[in-house]
C-alpha cells in the first residue's frame, strides 16, 4: 500500500521575471514498510519537497495523497492541515528541538496529549515507546542530561507518539557522529520494518545511506531516482 503518493509536485516562488522554480514538478511514491532517502546539496530543493509533503509549505502545482487520502490537488482540498499532520506525520528534525524543561518521557507524552490522549494514558505509553527504542531508563531525565544520541531517540519517539503512518525526518543525523547516525539511520529501518511507517530521510551524507530500499537525488530541483541495494545486517547495529 502506497502511504505517500506525490503526482507533479512542483513549487515557484515569486512570479513574472523574479520567479524561481524551486522543485521542478515530480512524481514518486513510498510504500508501507519503506525507508526511503532523499539526497542532495544544499540549495536543491530538498527542503521545499519535504515541506511541502508535511502540509506546511503549498506547491505550485500537483497532487499529495497521504495514507488514502488527498490533501493538495492543485490547491488544499480543505483539509484541517494542522490535525491532520499530527494525525498522519511524524517529523524528526535535526536540531531535535526538544521542550528543556520537559523530561524524554514528558516530550514524547505531550504529543499524545496534543491529540486527545489522558495525561495518564499519554505518560504510560510514551514510557512504552521509549523502551521501544531503548532508552526508557532516560525517561525521567532532561534534554540538557542526555548525549546528542539519545535526544535524537526521544526526538524519534515524539514523532512516532501518534503512531503515523508517514515519517519524515529532516537530516536526523547531522549533528551525530558517524557512529550515532549510523544507528539512528538504522533504527530508522527497524521503526519502518516493524511499525510498518513510511520513512523519508532527507541527507546529504551518501555514508548514510547503506540499507535504504529507495534512494532520490535532487539536484536543481529535478528529481531522480538512484540504484542503491539494501546492505545486510543493518538492523542489527539499531541498538546501543
Amino acid at each position: 500500500m502506497a502511504i505517500l503518493q506525490v503526482q507533479d509536485v512542483g513549487k515557484t516562488f515569486g512570479s513574472g521575471e523574479q520567479a524561481v522554480q524551486a522543485l521542478k514538478p515530480c512524481s514518486f511514491s513510498v510504500q508501507e514498510g519503506e525507508l526511503a532517502a532523499l539526497l542532495g546539496p544544499s540549495g536543491s530543493g530538498k527542503s521545499t519537497l519535504l515541506l511541502s509533503i508535511s502540509l506546511i509549505l503549498e506547491p505550485t502545482t500537483g497532487r499529495i495523497t497521504i495514507n488514502g487520502q488527498t490533501v493538495y490537488d492543485n490547491g488544499w482540498t480543505g483539509v484541517d492541515e494542522r490535525a491532520f499532520r499530527r494525525r498522519n506525520i511524524g517529523f524528526i528534525f535535526q536540531q531535535h528541538n526538544l521542550i528543556p524543561f520537559l523530561t524524554a518521557q514528558e516530550n514524547v507524552a505531550l504529543m499524545m496529549q496534543l491529540n486527545g490522549a489522558g495525561r495518564r494514558e499519554a505518560g504510560r505509553r510514551a514510557k512504552e515507546l521509549l523502551g521501544y527504542l531503548e532508552i526508557a531508563h532516560r525517561a525521567d531525565s532532561l534534554p540538557a542530561n542526555l548525549s546528542g544520541g539519545e535526544q535524537q531517540r526521544v526526538a524519534i519517539g515524539r514523532a512516532l507518539a501518534n503512531e503515523p503512518p508517514l515519517i519524515l525526518a529532516d537530516e536526523p543525523t547531522a549533528a551525530l557522529d558517524t557512529e550515532r547516525g549510523t544507528k539512528v539511520m538504522a533504527l530508522l529501518r527497524k521503526i519502518a520494518r516493524e511499525r510498518r511507517s513510511a520513512v523519508i530521510t532527507v541527507t546529504h551524507d551518501h555514508r548514510m545511506i547503506a540499507g535504504f530500499d529507495t534512494v532520490y537525488h535532487l539536484d536543481d530541483g529535478r528529481l531522480s531516482r538512484m540504484d542503491q541495494a539494501p546492505a545486510p545486517g543493518l538492523h542489527q547495529m539499531a541498538a546501543g
